[in-house]
């Protein structure tokens, strides 16, 4: 049996306090390893050039009034 089944089977025989009060601890102490691991900051500019393949060989201001005049109808 694994650590986990066992772990899991110990903690069903507890009694549904016991178990609200063990959920809550280790909740606790992941959102504190959680808080404490920095997440790498990200920049819009990593972001720079992604699809320029679709807009190849298309004219802005073209593709622009052709947008606009589709807003008349």
């Amino acid at each position: 049996m694994s650590t986990y089944h066992e772990v899991r089977s110990l903690a069903e025989s507890l009694t549904p306090n016991e178990q609200i009060q063990l959920i809550e601890e280790l909740l606790g102490s992941i959102r504190q390893r959680v808080t404490l691991t920095p997440k790498p900051k990200r920049s819009i500019l990593e972001l720079r050039g992604l699809g320029k393949e679709v807009w190849h060989g298309i004219d802005a201001q073209d593709y622009v009034n052709q947008e606009r005049d589709s807003w008349n109808g």
